[in-house]
């Protein structure tokens, strides 16, 4: 008799347990970010893990604040959310001759305002693409992330042509 005494407590709190997991659950995911998670090959793997762990812990002022899924190859900072995402493909916009493009510190990058009013910059001539999209409550401070990027960009991600 004294056997069924457990089964009895840990029945009565499984429900208990499952409420505080849901409510735990709802809360900690709805304010946060997402972003795709690229899949390059183990070369660009390699130097985007170095950057992950070079990239700033602010961002124009903003906090990081990392996406979800957790991933070494995405970042962000702040919210709405700044996110950088670090090999992803070759845009096609890099084909265009007239595609805009700016340097910021030494950093190349291709220029693409999405149809939502954000801004997608994608590296130029760098072994992996890094992309940072700037969500349009963000784009008034022009190039302020960029600029803090930059410095980790360059340190670990080499010039070149990406493969």
């Amino acid at each position: 008799m004294n056997s069924l005494r457990p089964r009895r407590r840990s029945a009565a709190g499984l429900p208990v347990l499952a409420l505080l997991i849901t409510v735990a659950g709802c809360s900690s995911a709805d304010d946060s970010a997402s972003a795709a998670v690229p899949s390059p090959g183990a070369k660009v793997t390699g130097l985007c893990r170095n950057l992950d762990k070079v990239l700033p812990s602010e961002v124009d002022s903003q906090g990081r604040r990392d996406p979800e899924p957790a991933s070494a190859l995405t970042a962000g900072w702040g919210n709405p959310a700044i996110i950088l995402r670090c090999g992803v493909v070759r845009p096609a916009k890099m084909n265009d001759p007239e595609a805009d493009g700016v340097d910021v510190n030494g950093v190349g990058w291709l220029l693409q305002k999405q149809d939502d009013g954000s801004f997608r910059f994608t590296t130029t001539l760098r072994k992996a693409y890094v992309e940072v999209t700037i969500p349009k409550d963000r784009t008034g401070d022009g190039l302020a992330p960029l600029v803090d990027l930059a410095k980790a960009v360059k340190k670990a991600i080499p010039a070149g042509i990406a493969d």
